[in-house]
């Protein structure tokens, strides 16, 4: 049986809060336009929000890794 790739917008938001969790630039996003890019910058500021509130690292994975089966916030 083929496994079914998620949405490429939802991934986009989880790849924002990769991002924001490792600390990298928001310049680095890599969607130039459109609704992936606004999904990636959410991801990234949240990420960057979670840790400013006293997140640590292994409570955003955390975070992240439910975010991924429970669909997009």
């Amino acid at each position: 049986m083929k496994r079914q790739k998620r949405d490429h917008i939802e991934r986009a938001f989880g790849k924002g809060y990769q991002a924001g969790i490792d600390g990298r630039s928001r310049s680095l996003c890599p969607h130039e336009s459109g609704m992936a890019r606004q999904r990636w910058m959410s991801g990234w500021r949240e990420a960057r929000t979670d840790q400013w509130d006293g997140f640590n690292r292994m409570a955003q994975v955390q975070k992240l890794s439910n975010l991924s089966y429970g669909g997009m916030p």
